[in-house]
């Protein structure tokens, strides 16, 4: 039996763990192969030599698409993402800063009721074309042909029934009244002065039965209302009372029926309500601005 070193001789791999060393062959007389080692050797720098290389143009590449990245984000939307590097030392962490202002302090609105509530606040200049402007007044719908106008200080003059004692009474100082029609229907409103709101919150209370504004024709306008039954209505805000008289221009009575009457009547008092508190609030205005 044979105990010799069978089948061929493993050989030395520097990168396998547990390989042999290989020694000379000749004579086995334990010197190393200095020759295998310096080879060895030499591969192994060469490798390192590539990994070394190999792995910075990774890094290179990573940080060219970083970079590329963050110019995509910039220009595709108006904000940018992140935060800037740039940012003063006092700067917030979100970059605003709270800016600081004299404490300042604006006067209370005025109230324009209380322009219009007495004479002797109640200055802007007043007359049938500033209440009542233009050729036409047009309410949603609806679309009236303005008629004839009349302004006096005999405010007796222009009214019927109860209302001249009533207007007299409480000391009227001027009556302004314009006409508008449409459809065969003709309505008269009413705007008395007052030198203060309670005569003319009391004058509303008075005349709210037989007490009339004198229908005023003219301009296109038939007479109407001068003997068959028409719309009356009687209101006040501040030193102003307004008055309403509405009804057909072929004579005909005003039933509860006639709806497009009732509308009518409606949209004047709504339209004379509102140009009488709009003078209200443009001296609020002037006098805030003022």
């Amino acid at each position: 039996m044979s105990y010799g070193q069978g089948g061929p001789q493993s050989q030395w791999d520097p990168w396998k763990p547990n390989s042999q060393q290989p020694w000379a062959s000749s004579g086995d007389d334990g010197t190393p192969d200095w020759a295998a080692l310096a080879e060895a050797s030499e591969t192994r720098t060469k490798r390192r030599k590539l990994l070394f290389i190999g792995g910075g143009a990774v890094a290179t590449i990573a940080v060219g698409t970083a970079v590329a990245m963050a110019v995509v984000s910039a220009n595709g939307k108006n904000s940018a993402s992140g935060n800037p590097t740039n940012l003063p030392a006092s700067a917030s962490a979100s970059g605003s800063v709270t800016p600081s202002f004299a404490p300042t302090s604006a006067p209370p609105p005025l109230d324009p009721k209380e322009f219009i509530a007495s004479a002797a606040k109640d200055k802007a200049p007043i007359s049938a074309d500033s209440l009542f402007p233009g050729t036409q007044l047009t309410t949603g719908n609806n679309v009236y042909k303005k008629g004839a106008t009349a302004d006096t200080t005999s405010c007796a003059s222009a009214a019927g029934g109860k209302l001249p004692q009533i207007l007299t009474a409480n000391g009227c100082t001027r009556l302004i009244r314009v006409t508008y029609a449409k459809d065969g229907i003709a309505a008269t409103v009413g705007v008395a002065l007052f030198d203060t709101q309670a005569e003319a919150t009391k004058v509303k209370a008075q005349a709210a039965k037989n007490a009339m504004v004198r229908s005023l024709p003219g301009k296109g306008v038939k007479d109407f209302c001068n003997a068959a039954v028409c719309l009356t209505t009687a209101n006040s805000v501040g030193r102003y009372a307004y008055f309403t008289t509405v009804g057909f221009t072929d004579g005909k009575n005003v039933t509860n029926k006639d709806s497009k009457v009732f509308n009518t009547g409606n949209d004047l008092q709504e339209f004379t309500f509102n140009q009488i508190y709009r003078r209200g609030q443009a001296q609020a205005s002037a006098a805030t601005n003022g």
